[in-house]
């Protein structure tokens, strides 16, 4: 059986990325399919609120958010990397393209094709969002999506002009796969010949090069099993003092993390370790016992419980 243990469902675009980041270095993982829409009682278990997609469980180790999925990915298996061209410019780079191109390209896929969408889907998405979802200002509002994702694309596809095969060189790496995923939503939902990628041949040449990288080594697990792998585990955790926390804050405090934008559930737990990237919690589920949780620094509040 795998270590590793993504829960996802296969429509999300963030999913996509973590799955492509699985392909390229080549790793096996487990696939626990997670509902579209809450309730999603056993990911709550795991996280203790937090629902965002996708989690990444290894043991009793919860990491939240792709951002620092990714960056434990490398940090647990740093061959091949998701850095060929080093760190810094990389990480800006995705950042950058994940804000400025991911939620354009939902909204735009929401608008267009609502009858596609799960029942319940759009009162979900309200809920996660904090706002009102009308249908007839999404429709309205396409037009304006448009064209901010053809200024953003053409961006991308202008690093590509010199003939570059990826976005910083000759290797693929996380800069690609998070600049990749909403292009590949897109596809998934309208086609390369959908505005605004029918303007972009050389952008849609290289998101069939991240395609081929495929998602690695794929098996199914059931959710129960995932929350066995849970309580069976001990966290690899360690309590561990952040000398720079602009706040003072220690091992042992209660605090609260949540997300900044979406899905703002704050998750509650013992702070156990931070650092400039990462904060970590552990919490306890009366069905799994201890767990640890890990959120990325950028994009939480971290704040006393």
């Amino acid at each position: 059986m795998t270590d590793i243990i993504l829960h996802h469902y296969d429509t999300s675009p963030y999913a996509e990325k973590v799955r492509t980041g699985l392909g390229l270095k080549g790793l096996a993982w487990a696939s626990i399919e997670l509902p579209v829409i809450m309730p999603k009682p056993n990911l709550t278990a795991l996280t203790g609120g937090y629902r965002k997609t996708p989690v990444l469980q290894i043991g009793a180790d919860i990491y939240c958010d792709s951002q620092l999925i990714m960056r434990e990915l490398e940090r647990r298996y740093p061959t091949p990397s998701f850095y060929p061209a080093g760190r810094g410019a990389a990480d800006a780079l995705a950042w950058w393209a994940e804000k400025t191109t991911f939620s354009p390209a939902v909204s735009i896929a929401f608008a267009k094709r609502p009858d596609a969408l799960p029942k319940g889907f759009l009162e979900d998405r309200a809920k996660f969002s904090g706002r009102n979802i009308d249908p007839i200002a999404m429709m309205a509002a396409v037009p304006n999506l448009l064209d901010q994702l053809r200024a953003h694309f053409d961006w991308l596809d202008q690093t590509l002009a010199d003939g570059r095969s990826f976005l910083q060189g000759p290797a693929a790496g996380l800069a690609d796969l998070a600049a990749y995923h909403p292009v590949w939503f897109l596809r998934q939902k309208f086609g390369s010949a959908a505005a605004p990628l029918d303007g972009f041949p050389r952008l849609l040449t290289w998101a069939e090069r991240i395609a081929a990288i495929g998602h690695g080594r794929r098996s199914q697990m059931s959710a129960q099993q995932a929350l066995d792998v849970a309580r069976d585990a001990t966290s690899i955790a360690r309590a561990t003092v952040d000398p720079q926390d602009p706040i003072g804050r220690k091992p042992g405090q209660t605090v609260t993390v949540t997300p900044d934008d979406t899905g703002r559930d704050p998750v509650v737990g013992e702070l156990v370790a931070s650092d400039v990237h990462e904060i970590v919690i552990r919490r306890s589920d009366r069905e799994i016992g201890e767990v640890c949780v890990h959120f990325p620094r950028a994009g939480f509040v971290v704040a006393p419980a």
